[in-house]
């Protein structure tokens, strides 16, 4: 058994690229244990808030240690993995995770653990979880890697055509997009747009795709081109860095346009960076999942029970409500599994044949997530569709849209 390690978050981000530990003790009844690889970026370019999210996905994990699994016999233990959020790192310590651990599950963060890990898993028939939208290249059937949320096109698209209809006329959505050459995820946002937008003329035009750094230091330039093209909204799905320098570039240039972010580098995040949510009045964030309001909703009254009874140290806001999904989503398809195949000898194979066996029901995630249903045919549900906008309002954070359809984006 793994022992427990559970540093303060200070520590988290002094660790650097060695791995952290996080472990919950067997319960005295349990009589099975089963470990769980957790891929995270302390050190790269979501330091910020990998330990705000990693807070929300382990206080799950305790959680459903001390309720669902003291009641089916199981703990579940887990560790955390260093990886930069780079591809590279994450190939190199797969073998040693996968030979420490023998995972019945993995809990990925982004684009390079697809990358790294879209080859091996299927050979390895180990299921990895996301947190994030999907990915375009990843869009395959009989995958392995699994997200609650479709493509990140899917969701900009969705907001965007909410966007328009609240807009009114008949004309297309100008729109610029903030992408970078530097992770292939990032380069596959822009492209599912730019493939919707080519097929849907009436709906969306594209005005520029921008290619910057990871973390550029003056985009002023860019932002006045943007401007000048008549943009009604700025898609930044990718980083805080990214949001920061555009936010600023068009402050520079006078220029209100919205932006729309996602959750991983959502209002919160963003808005800290920028040194306060009042900096993103009028922005927006845009995902398949709870937007983490000051509204009382169930996802909320889940989160105060983290908190209260399950050390969660985190905020209320998208960060750790992705991690917390995350963590929902993970333990759910587990239990499924056990339900169907008992607590012993449960393998990663079984894991993921529980995903297509039964819906994930809203109530099991707390309303975190709306009702998934999977096929072996996409990574990501594709019928039912929908997103939840957020926006600043008097520098708080509120519920703009729950509910909104997605149109259909094809594979690109």
């Amino acid at each position: 058994m793994i022992c427990k390690m559970k540093p303060g978050f200070r520590g988290l981000l002094a660790a650097g690229a060695v791995a952290l530990t996080a472990t919950m003790p067997m319960k005295a009844q349990a009589e099975e244990t089963y470990n769980l690889a957790l891929l995270s970026d302390f050190s790269g370019p979501y330091a910020d808030i990998m330990p705000v999210l990693a807070g929300g996905r382990e206080a799950v994990f305790k959680w459903w240690n001390a309720t669902q699994g003291k009641e089916l016999g199981v703990t579940l233990n887990y560790k955390n993995y260093e990886t930069r959020y780079d591809a590279a790192q994450v190939a190199s310590l797969w073998p040693g995770i996968k030979s420490e651990l023998n995972p019945i599950a993995v809990v990925g963060l982004g684009g390079p653990d697809v990358a790294a890990l879209s080859e091996r898993l299927p050979e390895d028939k180990i299921p990895m979880f996301m947190a994030t939208a999907a990915y375009g290249f990843a869009w395959k059937e009989d995958a392995w890697i699994f997200n609650p949320r479709p493509t990140y096109s899917h969701e900009s698209a969705g907001f965007l055509a909410w966007m328009k209809e609240q807009r009114g006329g008949d004309e297309p959505l100008k729109v610029a997009i903030m992408a970078s050459e530097a992770s292939p995820a990032y380069v596959d946002m822009a492209k599912g747009l730019e493939l919707y937008a080519e097929e849907n003329p009436d709906a969306l035009e594209v005005v520029e795709v921008i290619y910057t750094e990871v973390q550029p230091t003056d985009l002023t330039t860019q932002m006045r081109r943007v401007a000048r093209a008549g943009a009604e909204a700025l898609i930044v799905q990718t980083n805080t860095s990214i949001v920061v320098a555009a936010k600023r570039g068009l402050q520079a240039n006078g220029a209100d346009i919205p932006i729309m972010m996602s959750s991983h580098n959502g209002l919160p995040a963003s808005g800290g960076a920028l040194g306060g949510l009042d900096q993103l009045e009028g922005d927006f964030e845009a995902y398949g999942m709870a937007v983490a309001a000051e509204e009382d909703t169930p996802a909320r009254q889940f989160y105060q029970t983290l908190v209260a009874e399950y050390d969660l140290d985190a905020p209320w806001n998208v960060v750790t409500a992705m991690g917390v999904s995350q963590g929902l989503y993970t333990v759910t398809v587990i239990q499924h599994a056990i339900e169907e195949n008992g607590a012993e000898g449960l393998t990663g194979e079984m894991v993921r044949e529980a995903l297509f066996a039964k819906p994930i029901t809203t109530e099991e995630t707390h309303g975190f997530l709306p009702t998934l249903t999977f096929t072996p045919e996409a990574p990501f549900p594709l019928k039912g569709l929908k997103v939840n906008v957020g926006t600043v309002k008097d520098g708080k954070i509120t519920i703009e849209a729950t509910g909104v359809d997605v149109p259909d984006v094809h594979k690109w």
